[in-house]
């Protein structure tokens, strides 16, 4: 495949934008290269702007699970933009989509919209400060939660694909109230819970990591975080940026069956528009301003554009629940024919999925947290990416990222991505 034009536009972009880019992986640098311009996208197919065709395994990172420029989203954003598209003042848009998310996502009576997954997980902590009265939060190395202060310690993917796991900007100040446990490590998050006794104001975790690559919870282990949260008066936060309205209509919630305390949203509630939200029941809720003394505010939350797609996005999903087994039988068949031809040819390998997510480790031990994920070898994961997309398929830039099926994605583009995978094999060895 020929790049020309994408490598004179990232030429261009670099003279104007830090790093020719506004967001660190798409410079990819964890697997080198320039990064691929697109033109445009259509179901399970991007086009770039050298004419190539590439079959889209991120989906815009998760939002687009009905493939891109889905029909129904399409015609309310264009209908919904003739009419404005922002005026900082109520709509009655914002309540119909808060209506219906709440209606399929459970333990939540309130909800709040923002304009990224970032602001949502930044707004649910310092609602969960003011909440409970407490300072200290507890996140899990390799889960990110966005690029508020708070988050940068030990972040996954970004920051990890980017060398910086602990940016600089981030006070000291800051990260002494952000305690760090291991994902799947109980023992870890009680030794925590010990020594901050009554310091603690929250826990949150992607119930389903997927910025480490896709990382399972074990048996029991987020069961445990809710005993322990219950016990000791901490809130749980479920970061469901990723995986709300993408595993189930209820999200993890409602797959793992175990309630959270808060819930942050972001991705599929906004049909693949910037758009982010954070929910709980409505004790919690009524602490926000202008009901009560914690402040949160957003001149585009809530904007009309950004409903209009969430609202067409989460009708579609709720009419037709055959989706998600439908994404999930083709997520196994994808697994299967990867580790089938991996196998086959010698190669090392762990694959992990749930759901709709799924991702390949180049590592000979199981991968249940964030050290598995980085003792990966990345140099079989750089001739893998660039293998793939040799061939006409777009994966993850990063071993740190997981994939994200879209349901427009038919069982032959996923035999022309193992066959793809068959034919580049041998020069993974």
């Amino acid at each position: 495949m020929k790049y020309q034009r994408s490598s004179a536009l990232f030429r261009e972009a670099q003279r104007y934008i830090p790093g020719g880019v506004n967001s660190p992986v798409r410079a990819f640098k964890a697997v080198g290269g320039e990064p691929i311009f697109v033109k445009e996208a259509k179901g399970a197919y991007l086009y770039d702007v050298d004419g190539n065709r590439l079959i889209d395994y991120i989906s815009s990172w998760g939002p687009l699970i009905l493939g891109h420029a889905y029909e129904p989203v399409l015609e309310a954003v264009v209908e919904k933009a003739k009419k404005g598209t922002s005026f900082g003042m109520p709509t009655e848009i914002e309540t119909e989509l808060a209506r219906l998310a709440i209606s399929m996502a459970p333990n939540i009576d309130k909800i709040r919209f923002v304009n990224s997954g970032t602001e949502a997980c930044m707004s649910a902590i310092r609602l969960a400060r003011g909440f409970t009265g407490k300072d200290k939060i507890i996140k899990f190395a390799g889960c990110y939660h966005g690029h508020a202060d708070s988050f940068l310690i030990q972040a996954g993917s970004g920051a990890v694909t980017f060398g910086s796991p602990n940016s600089p900007g981030v006070t000291q100040g800051t990260a002494k109230d952000t305690l760090l446990a291991r994902y799947n490590d109980l023992q870890s998050v009680d030794d925590l819970i010990a020594a901050n006794e009554g310091e603690i104001a929250a826990v949150i975790i992607e119930p389903v990591a997927g910025n480490m690559g896709c990382i399972i919870p074990k048996t029991d282990f987020i069961k445990g975080l809710r005993e322990r949260c219950t016990k000791a008066g901490i809130l749980l936060i479920f970061d469901e940026v990723m995986t709300g309205f993408r595993l189930a209509p209820g999200g993890a919630q409602e797959v793992l069956g175990i309630p959270a305390d808060m819930v942050t949203y972001g991705k599929v509630i906004g049909g693949g528009l910037p758009v982010g939200a954070f929910a709980a029941r409505s004790e919690i809720m009524d602490y926000l301003a202008p009901e009560g003394p914690v402040y949160q505010a957003g001149t585009l939350s809530g904007n009309p554009l950004a409903m209009s797609a969430g609202l067409a996005m989460l009708t579609a999903l709720k009419e037709n629940p055959e989706v998600f087994e439908s994404l999930e039988k083709k997520t196994r068949y994808l697994h299967e024919g990867i580790s089938g031809v991996l196998t086959e040819a010698g190669i090392t390998h762990q694959i992990n999925r749930f759901g709709s997510m799924i991702s390949v480790h180049f590592t000979g031990e199981p991968v249940v947290d964030f050290d598995g994920a980085v003792r990966g070898n990345n140099d079989t994961f750089k001739a893998y990416f660039h293998g793939m997309l040799s061939k006409g398929i777009y994966l993850p830039p990063s071993a740190f990222e997981s994939y994200f099926l879209n349901d427009a994605l038919s069982y032959e583009d996923i035999d022309y991505t193992i066959e793809a995978l068959r034919q580049i094999a041998p020069e993974l060895k």
